[in-house]
């Protein structure tokens, strides 16, 4: 599908070979002084024996995909028509790698990759980019429009979902794909075609699995806010701009503290504070999360010994955790390390996975990381329960401590009688399989009470307190405890 660079009439690994023959002989004859010329000479000879590239030659994988668009608007300069770029993205490749292995991995993305070029129309062109994405490259067509290009997609889409047999059964992969008609750019170029249909890839990869989306301008500058976030980040990290916030987690029994969630929170100098929904989606997939996750796991520990030494003793901290970082396996031994450092014991740590991770089969890697975790000592909690896919083997398979409902539930739980039935389902679910629960979200009096009348032992929410800086928690702390203990003593005094 694309040229190949040509090779050099001499290779490096043959004059190699050589050099330890043709070293001797010349210190044979001509001694040391021969040697100190050979090692002179040398350089220059094998430049010299070299073949010249043929201009082009060169060329990456992306600048052969221009220069097939290039020619193919260039045609239609002259012939009118129009053509398009086409992205293919293997949503979640690390999961299908981590489930079967490098090799098998490799296998399944082989066969997908053979039955689109089987599906393509004649002169269309697919390409494999270095990122491991897609490219095709449309053929000139008089009749080609965005319609056509959404059912091109939906074709290919169709192809690649199609399982693939292998020895120990099928496997189903599934593609996103992100397009651009060379009609949506007011100068269509091979260059502008191949980003746009990147940027309309990128967008339909955050979407739902198997997304299509083609390109429009406001997707280019939503990416370029998300590229400007993402190049700013790590500087951010540096200059302390990326803190660790806290919500307050109370019991609904004896309204005690039970612990703090760490939310993040970037205190940008141009844009204000911004919520996770802001920046996260510009880092997810990169390092970045690797060091956002050290990040709130430094702040948090460092948060809990700090209110120790001031007598503002809290219970736990929750942590969030991507998937990406539960797939390593230095993981567990990490915590360790970070809790022992800061001489917490871990019962202090809560983890929380989101319901996403433990659905469907889930993984080795991160079943196991989430076991040893917890035999360390550390709670699990998964949470956003119920707006996920996680079956009741999937949640037991992993050493879970508590379910949190999400907000999606408990809005209005006290006027709707649907919703007190789906709560009320949940917990009867989490006491039979002997799980804590943690109701999130919580905003009105009214629904904290329903949610412990019907007996969820946690509650988190604005009702309680909004997130707030370190700071701003221990003052928070200090007025809570007071008012508790004033109705403690009128309740006394009141026997």
């Amino acid at each position: 599908m694309y040229l190949a660079p040509l090779r050099p009439a001499i290779q490096t690994w043959q004059v190699l070979a050589l050099s330890p023959l043709l070293a001797l002989a010349v210190f044979w004859l001509g001694g040391e002084a021969g040697l100190a010329t050979m090692a002179a000479l040398c350089p220059l000879a094998m430049l010299a024996v070299r073949r010249p590239m043929p201009p082009g030659s060169s060329a990456s994988v992306s600048d052969q995909v221009i220069a097939r668009l290039d020619a193919t608007l260039a045609e239609i300069a002259v012939r009118g028509g129009a053509t398009g770029c086409l992205v293919i993205q293997f949503d979640d490749a690390a999961h299908l790698r981590d489930r079967l292995g490098r090799s098998r991995q490799s296998e399944v993305l082989a066969t997908s990759v053979a039955r689109l070029r089987g599906a393509l129309r004649p002169g269309d062109l697919l390409y494999t980019l270095e990122d491991g994405s897609l490219a095709v490259a449309l053929s000139a067509s008089p009749r080609l429009d965005v319609e056509i290009m959404v059912r091109i997609a939906a074709r290919m889409q169709l192809v690649v979902q199609q399982p693939v047999m292998l020895t120990s059964g099928p496997v189903q992969v599934i593609c996103s794909i992100g397009f651009c008609h060379s009609a949506q750019l007011t100068q269509p170029s091979g260059r502008a075609l191949l980003d746009a249909a990147q940027v309309a890839g990128d967008e339909a990869a955050m979407c739902t699995p198997g997304a299509i989306r083609g390109f429009t301008a406001e997707m280019a500058r939503a990416r370029s806010d998300r590229d400007a976030l993402r190049a700013g980040f790590s500087a951010a990290v540096d200059r302390g701009e990326v803190r660790a916030w806290f919500q307050p987690q109370i019991s609904t029994d004896s309204g005690d503290v039970t612990g703090v969630e760490a939310l993040v929170r970037w205190e940008h100098p141009d844009r204000g504070c911004l919520a996770p929904a802001a920046f996260l989606p510009a880092i997810e997939g990169s390092d970045l999360m690797e060091l956002l996750g050290q990040t709130m796991l430094t702040q948090s520990l460092a948060m809990l010994a700090d209110f120790d030494r001031r007598g503002l003793r809290i219970p736990a901290v929750a942590v969030n955790f991507s998937q990406q970082e539960l797939r390593d396996p230095q993981l567990p031994d990490r915590l360790a390390w970070m809790l022992d450092s800061f001489g917490l014991s871990p019962s202090r740590l809560t983890v929380e996975v989101l319901e996403s991770v433990v659905s469907g089969d889930g993984e080795d890697v991160v079943a196991a990381n989430i076991g040893r975790i917890a035999a360390m000592g550390c709670a699990v909690d998964l949470d956003d329960f119920g707006t996920g896919h996680a079956s009741i083997t999937a949640i037991r398979r992993f050493a879970l401590n508590r379910l949190k409902i999400d907000r999606s539930f408990v809005k209005e739980v006290d006027q709707n009688r649907d919703q007190q039935n789906l709560v009320t389902a949940i917990l009867s679910l989490a006491e039979r399989l002997g799980l804590e629960t943690l109701a999130e979200g919580v905003e009105t009096p009214a629904e904290h009470a329903l949610l412990a009348q019907l007996g969820c032992g946690h509650v988190q929410g604005f009702v309680i307190a909004r997130p707030m800086p370190a700071e701003d928690l221990a003052t928070w702390l200090v007025s809570y405890r007071e008012r508790q203990a004033h109705t403690l003593r009128i309740g006394v005094g009141a026997r």
